[in-house]
């Protein structure tokens, strides 16, 4: 008989607990949130770093594959730099 009733119950816990997430799936979540807001602003940054490149590079009539001589061309005119403040 103790055979039967222990096969009979069920496994989910019933009770005040019941359905209540656990606080290391929130931190789950907020770390996700964290990863996919960082790749979006990193990606973003280096669009803009591209387009920029590229747009000095067609404005001086160079080569928009040639990595070393865009970076020495934007070293001599100063613009190699992350500075926001300087236009093209």
């Amino acid at each position: 008989m103790d055979l039967l009733i222990l096969a009979q119950q069920q496994s989910t816990p019933l009770g005040p607990e019941f359905g209540k997430a656990s606080p290391i799936g929130l931190f789950i979540l907020v770390a996700l949130l964290v990863v996919v807001i960082y790749l979006g602003w990193a990606f973003a940054r280096r669009q803009r770093r591209l387009m920029r490149r590229q747009a000095f590079a067609e404005a001086r009539g160079l080569d928009v594959f040639d990595e070393k001589l865009i970076d020495e061309a934007m070293a001599a005119e100063g613009l190699l730099g992350n500075d926001k403040k300087r236009l093209i």
